[in-house]
Protein backbone atom coordinates (compact mmCIF):
# COMPACT_ATOMS: atom_id res chain seq x y z
CA UNK A 1 0.00 0.00 0.00
CA UNK A 2 1.00 3.54 -0.54
CA UNK A 3 1.44 5.80 1.89
CA UNK A 4 2.49 8.78 2.10
CA UNK A 5 3.48 11.44 -0.58
CA UNK A 6 7.16 10.73 -0.39
CA UNK A 7 6.98 7.11 -1.92
CA UNK A 8 7.92 6.69 -5.28
CA UNK A 9 8.42 4.44 -8.07
CA UNK A 10 11.10 2.98 -9.20
CA UNK A 11 11.78 3.11 -13.24
CA UNK A 12 13.10 0.76 -15.24
CA UNK A 13 16.57 3.25 -15.43
CA UNK A 14 16.91 3.23 -11.74
CA UNK A 15 15.25 6.77 -11.31
CA UNK A 16 12.56 7.69 -8.70
CA UNK A 17 9.70 9.12 -9.62
CA UNK A 18 7.02 10.48 -7.07
CA UNK A 19 3.68 8.41 -7.17
CA UNK A 20 1.51 11.62 -6.55
CA UNK A 21 2.40 14.44 -8.80
CA UNK A 22 0.97 17.93 -9.47
CA UNK A 23 -0.19 18.77 -13.45
CA UNK A 24 -0.74 22.08 -14.52
CA UNK A 25 -2.70 21.75 -17.75
CA UNK A 26 -4.76 24.09 -18.55
CA UNK A 27 -3.29 27.04 -15.93
CA UNK A 28 -2.28 30.37 -17.16
CA UNK A 29 0.88 31.63 -17.01
CA UNK A 30 1.51 33.75 -14.55
CA UNK A 31 -0.06 34.45 -11.22
CA UNK A 32 -2.20 31.24 -11.29
CA UNK A 33 0.88 28.55 -12.76
CA UNK A 34 3.09 29.69 -9.67
CA UNK A 35 0.71 30.35 -6.92
CA UNK A 36 -0.51 26.73 -7.52
CA UNK A 37 2.66 25.12 -7.77
CA UNK A 38 4.26 26.84 -4.65
CA UNK A 39 1.03 26.30 -3.14
CA UNK A 40 1.37 22.26 -4.35
CA UNK A 41 5.20 22.47 -3.61
CA UNK A 42 4.21 23.81 0.25
CA UNK A 43 1.69 20.90 0.82
CA UNK A 44 4.24 18.59 -0.06
CA UNK A 45 4.21 17.98 -3.79
CA UNK A 46 7.96 17.56 -5.11
CA UNK A 47 6.73 15.72 -8.77
CA UNK A 48 5.37 18.71 -10.94
CA UNK A 49 4.27 17.92 -14.51
CA UNK A 50 4.22 20.72 -17.57
CA UNK A 51 4.53 20.83 -20.89
CA UNK A 52 5.86 23.34 -23.33
CA UNK A 53 2.10 23.65 -25.67
CA UNK A 54 0.62 24.53 -21.93
CA UNK A 55 2.24 27.57 -22.44
CA UNK A 56 3.42 27.72 -18.48
CA UNK A 57 6.44 26.46 -18.28
CA UNK A 58 8.34 30.09 -17.17
CA UNK A 59 6.06 30.21 -14.22
CA UNK A 60 6.67 26.61 -13.26
CA UNK A 61 10.01 27.28 -13.42
CA UNK A 62 9.77 31.00 -11.18
CA UNK A 63 7.80 28.53 -8.77
CA UNK A 64 10.42 26.17 -8.02
CA UNK A 65 12.99 28.92 -7.95
CA UNK A 66 10.77 30.83 -5.10
CA UNK A 67 10.35 27.69 -3.14
CA UNK A 68 13.91 27.46 -2.58
CA UNK A 69 13.90 23.58 -2.46
CA UNK A 70 16.87 21.41 -2.95
CA UNK A 71 16.85 20.83 -6.84
CA UNK A 72 17.66 17.01 -6.09
CA UNK A 73 14.58 16.78 -3.91
CA UNK A 74 12.36 17.99 -7.19
CA UNK A 75 10.73 15.61 -10.19
CA UNK A 76 10.19 17.96 -13.20
CA UNK A 77 8.25 16.42 -16.59
CA UNK A 78 7.76 18.57 -19.42
CA UNK A 79 6.79 17.66 -22.99
CA UNK A 80 7.65 17.78 -26.48
CA UNK A 81 4.99 19.29 -28.48
CA UNK A 82 3.62 18.36 -32.04
CA UNK A 83 5.06 20.46 -34.41
CA UNK A 84 8.87 20.01 -32.63
CA UNK A 85 9.22 16.07 -33.66
CA UNK A 86 11.85 16.26 -35.84
CA UNK A 87 15.59 15.75 -34.66
CA UNK A 88 16.60 19.56 -34.76
CA UNK A 89 13.62 21.19 -33.93
CA UNK A 90 12.69 18.70 -30.47
CA UNK A 91 16.74 19.31 -29.87
CA UNK A 92 15.76 23.09 -30.24
CA UNK A 93 12.14 22.64 -28.05
CA UNK A 94 13.96 20.72 -25.12
CA UNK A 95 16.43 23.62 -24.99
CA UNK A 96 13.80 25.99 -24.76
CA UNK A 97 11.96 24.08 -22.24
CA UNK A 98 15.07 23.78 -20.15
CA UNK A 99 15.45 27.96 -20.70
CA UNK A 100 12.07 28.25 -19.56
CA UNK A 101 11.73 26.27 -16.43
CA UNK A 102 15.13 27.91 -15.57
CA UNK A 103 17.16 24.23 -14.70
CA UNK A 104 20.47 22.80 -15.72
CA UNK A 105 18.27 19.37 -16.20
CA UNK A 106 14.66 18.06 -16.65
CA UNK A 107 13.96 14.73 -14.60
CA UNK A 108 11.26 13.28 -17.34
CA UNK A 109 10.93 14.34 -20.95
CA UNK A 110 8.10 12.86 -22.82
CA UNK A 111 6.56 12.73 -26.65
CA UNK A 112 3.43 14.29 -26.04
CA UNK A 113 1.65 12.70 -28.76
CA UNK A 114 2.55 9.86 -31.38
CA UNK A 115 2.80 12.24 -34.59
CA UNK A 116 2.95 9.47 -37.62
CA UNK A 117 6.08 9.53 -39.66
CA UNK A 118 8.09 11.46 -36.71
CA UNK A 119 7.88 9.93 -33.32
CA UNK A 120 10.67 7.46 -33.98
CA UNK A 121 12.97 10.45 -34.98
CA UNK A 122 11.93 12.42 -31.79
CA UNK A 123 12.54 9.31 -29.82
CA UNK A 124 16.37 9.40 -31.49
CA UNK A 125 16.53 13.34 -30.07
CA UNK A 126 15.36 12.41 -26.97
CA UNK A 127 17.99 9.42 -26.24
CA UNK A 128 20.61 11.72 -27.57
CA UNK A 129 19.73 14.48 -24.90
CA UNK A 130 19.19 11.78 -22.45
CA UNK A 131 22.60 10.42 -23.37
CA UNK A 132 23.99 13.58 -22.91
CA UNK A 133 22.72 13.85 -19.36
CA UNK A 134 20.50 16.38 -19.86
CA UNK A 135 17.41 14.52 -18.66
CA UNK A 136 17.57 11.50 -16.14
CA UNK A 137 14.72 9.95 -17.92
CA UNK A 138 12.49 9.66 -20.94
CA UNK A 139 9.12 8.76 -22.15
CA UNK A 140 6.03 9.16 -23.98
CA UNK A 141 2.59 10.40 -23.90
CA UNK A 142 -0.89 9.37 -25.35
CA UNK A 143 0.75 6.33 -26.86
CA UNK A 144 -1.07 3.08 -27.92
CA UNK A 145 0.75 -0.31 -27.94
CA UNK A 146 1.59 -0.71 -31.62
CA UNK A 147 3.23 2.77 -30.93
CA UNK A 148 5.53 1.46 -28.00
CA UNK A 149 6.15 -1.51 -30.54
CA UNK A 150 7.59 0.95 -32.80
CA UNK A 151 9.66 2.40 -30.17
CA UNK A 152 10.68 -1.04 -29.16
CA UNK A 153 11.74 -2.40 -32.59
CA UNK A 154 13.71 1.10 -33.37
CA UNK A 155 15.63 1.76 -30.23
CA UNK A 156 17.40 -0.11 -27.39
CA UNK A 157 16.62 2.40 -24.95
CA UNK A 158 12.79 1.76 -23.69
CA UNK A 159 10.49 4.27 -22.35
CA UNK A 160 10.36 4.81 -18.79
CA UNK A 161 6.94 6.11 -18.60
CA UNK A 162 3.54 6.35 -20.74
CA UNK A 163 1.20 9.15 -19.61
CA UNK A 164 -2.03 8.48 -21.01
CA UNK A 165 -5.69 9.73 -20.14
CA UNK A 166 -6.84 7.09 -17.23
CA UNK A 167 -10.10 6.63 -14.90
CA UNK A 168 -12.32 4.41 -14.17
CA UNK A 169 -14.45 5.31 -18.03
CA UNK A 170 -11.27 4.40 -19.55
CA UNK A 171 -9.24 1.41 -18.08
CA UNK A 172 -7.13 0.40 -20.87
CA UNK A 173 -6.46 -3.03 -19.75
CA UNK A 174 -4.22 -4.16 -22.57
CA UNK A 175 -2.47 -1.18 -22.17
CA UNK A 176 -1.80 -1.34 -18.90
CA UNK A 177 -1.07 -5.34 -19.10
CA UNK A 178 1.47 -4.56 -21.86
CA UNK A 179 3.09 -1.77 -20.69
CA UNK A 180 3.93 -3.91 -17.27
CA UNK A 181 4.96 -6.63 -19.00
CA UNK A 182 7.57 -4.44 -20.55
CA UNK A 183 8.55 -2.28 -17.50
CA UNK A 184 7.32 0.83 -19.01
CA UNK A 185 4.99 3.02 -16.01
CA UNK A 186 1.72 3.74 -16.47
CA UNK A 187 0.82 7.63 -15.86
CA UNK A 188 -2.19 8.94 -15.74
CA UNK A 189 -3.14 12.21 -16.87
CA UNK A 190 -7.20 13.15 -16.43
CA UNK A 191 -7.24 11.40 -13.57
CA UNK A 192 -10.71 13.16 -12.65
CA UNK A 193 -12.44 12.92 -16.06
CA UNK A 194 -12.31 16.59 -15.42
CA UNK A 195 -14.82 15.88 -12.70
CA UNK A 196 -17.37 14.82 -15.60
CA UNK A 197 -17.46 11.32 -13.41
CA UNK A 198 -18.19 13.05 -10.02
CA UNK A 199 -21.86 12.34 -10.11
CA UNK A 200 -22.00 8.52 -11.15
CA UNK A 201 -24.12 6.89 -8.25
CA UNK A 202 -20.98 4.10 -7.52
CA UNK A 203 -18.48 7.01 -6.97
CA UNK A 204 -20.95 9.00 -5.02
CA UNK A 205 -21.59 6.11 -3.17
CA UNK A 206 -18.63 5.12 -2.14
CA UNK A 207 -16.99 8.75 -1.61
CA UNK A 208 -19.77 8.51 1.32
CA UNK A 209 -18.82 5.26 2.29
CA UNK A 210 -14.59 6.09 2.91
CA UNK A 211 -15.87 9.72 4.13
CA UNK A 212 -13.23 11.04 1.26
CA UNK A 213 -14.40 13.42 -2.04
CA UNK A 214 -15.13 11.98 -5.13
CA UNK A 215 -11.36 13.39 -6.64
CA UNK A 216 -10.11 12.02 -3.76
CA UNK A 217 -11.60 8.11 -4.12
CA UNK A 218 -9.97 8.36 -7.70
CA UNK A 219 -6.77 9.25 -6.80
CA UNK A 220 -6.21 6.44 -4.21
CA UNK A 221 -7.72 4.26 -6.71
CA UNK A 222 -5.18 5.48 -9.48
CA UNK A 223 -2.62 4.69 -6.75
CA UNK A 224 -4.02 1.40 -6.16
CA UNK A 225 -3.84 0.55 -9.90
CA UNK A 226 0.14 1.45 -9.26
CA UNK A 227 -0.27 3.92 -11.49
CA UNK A 228 1.63 7.07 -10.79
CA UNK A 229 -1.13 9.79 -10.83
CA UNK A 230 -0.83 13.68 -11.10
CA UNK A 231 -4.11 15.39 -10.38
CA UNK A 232 -4.50 19.47 -11.05
CA UNK A 233 -6.42 21.84 -9.59
CA UNK A 234 -5.27 26.27 -8.80
CA UNK A 235 -7.73 26.08 -6.05
CA UNK A 236 -5.90 26.20 -2.66
CA UNK A 237 -7.81 23.94 -0.66
CA UNK A 238 -8.38 21.35 -3.29
CA UNK A 239 -4.55 21.33 -4.00
CA UNK A 240 -4.47 20.29 -0.47
CA UNK A 241 -7.26 17.40 -0.58
CA UNK A 242 -5.59 15.86 -3.21
CA UNK A 243 -2.74 14.97 -1.51
CA UNK A 244 -4.76 13.62 1.70
CA UNK A 245 -5.65 10.01 0.33
CA UNK A 246 -2.75 7.98 1.53
CA UNK A 247 -5.43 7.66 5.16
CA UNK A 248 -7.19 5.01 3.78
CA UNK A 249 -7.90 2.15 1.35
CA UNK A 250 -10.03 0.68 -1.17
CA UNK A 251 -11.15 -2.53 -0.67
CA UNK A 252 -10.63 -5.34 -3.24
CA UNK A 253 -14.51 -5.62 -3.68
CA UNK A 254 -14.84 -1.90 -4.19
CA UNK A 255 -11.78 -1.35 -6.47
CA UNK A 256 -13.69 -4.06 -9.18
CA UNK A 257 -16.99 -2.19 -8.72
CA UNK A 258 -14.98 1.20 -9.49
CA UNK A 259 -13.28 -0.73 -12.51
CA UNK A 260 -16.32 -2.18 -13.83
CA UNK A 261 -17.30 1.65 -14.55
CA UNK A 262 -15.26 1.51 -17.97
CA UNK A 263 -17.18 2.70 -21.01
CA UNK A 264 -13.81 3.04 -22.99
CA UNK A 265 -15.08 6.93 -23.07
CA UNK A 266 -12.78 9.41 -23.19
CA UNK A 267 -12.05 13.28 -22.20
CA UNK A 268 -9.72 14.17 -24.47
CA UNK A 269 -9.42 12.48 -28.38
CA UNK A 270 -7.70 9.16 -29.09
CA UNK A 271 -3.81 9.37 -30.36
CA UNK A 272 -4.99 7.43 -33.30
CA UNK A 273 -7.32 10.04 -34.70
CA UNK A 274 -5.50 12.99 -33.14
CA UNK A 275 -5.76 15.83 -35.47
CA UNK A 276 -1.55 16.88 -35.53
Amino acid sequence: MISSMSETVILNNGVEMPWLGFGVFQMEEGAETEQSVLKALEVGYRSIDTAAAYGNERSVGQAIKASGLPREELFITTKVWNSDQRQGATLDAFEASRNRLGLDYIDLYLIHWPVAGHYQETWQALEELYNEGLIRAIGVSNFHIHHLEDIFASSDVRPTVNQVEFHPYLLHQELRQFCAEHQVQFEAWSPLAQGKIFDNPTIVEMSRKYGKSPAQLLIRWDLQHQVVTIPKSSTPHRIVENAEVFDFEISVDDMARLDSLNRNERTGPDPDNFSF
